[in-house]
């Protein structure tokens, strides 16, 4: 008995410093594969006084999801997301935008003169083409509540729920990209 207990002891004493040391037990399941990131390129050479904005929308969306990220496109190559700044109201094209599809997003100086924060209304676009629709809550902490929340909002960043959403749409990249478009238009 005295021998059994000592060889129990001793196994589980090898076993536990293979765990510490690094190793793994024969019997883990193999960790799962990371899923493969979706890169969207977008072109702001249209974008006019709002490039910094832009820039700025693509990073609050790529520190805010793990899966789709949002690029500056290079010369020559294919463009995703184009933004123009016009003088009209805000609207973009509701996505989620494909690796092989493309989408538009207008940056309207309408709102921007009545005051709306710049990079909010740009990071709430890019929004649009990753898929979201407006949710009119009013609410400054639902960055696609939009033109219902204050003017005074400055919240530019997806709460949780607008995370999840688009980690959802982009959990696979083989997601056809939809057959009808459709532009929303952010008016008050």
């Amino acid at each position: 008995m005295l021998r059994r207990s000592f060889a129990l002891v001793t196994t589980a004493l090898a076993v536990g410093a293979g765990v510490i040391a690094g190793a793994a037990p024969a019997s883990a399941a193999p960790a799962p594969a990371p899923a493969a990131v979706v890169t969207l390129t977008y072109d702001d050479s249209l974008a006019a006084e709002f490039k910094s904005a832009v820039a700025q929308g693509a990073a609050n969306w790529n520190a805010s999801v793990t899966n789709v990220r949002l690029v500056k496109a290079a010369s020559g190559q294919r463009v995703n997301i184009r933004v123009i700044a016009d003088n009209g109201w805000p609207r973009a094209t509701l996505g989620p935008v494909r690796p092989t599809g493309s989408g538009t997003v207008w940056f309207g100086r309408e709102a921007v003169n009545d005051g709306y924060n710049v990079v909010r209304i740009i990071t709430h676009e890019f929004g649009h083409s990753l898929g979201l629709p407006d949710r009119r809550t009013g609410l400054c902490s639902d960055l696609m509540s939009g033109s219902s929340a204050p003017v005074s909002c400055a919240n530019a960043l997806p709460n949780a729920t607008e995370r999840a959403q688009v980690q959802r749409n982009y959990a696979s990249a083989l997601v056809a990209q939809p057959a009808q478009t459709t532009i929303l238009v952010d008016a008050a």
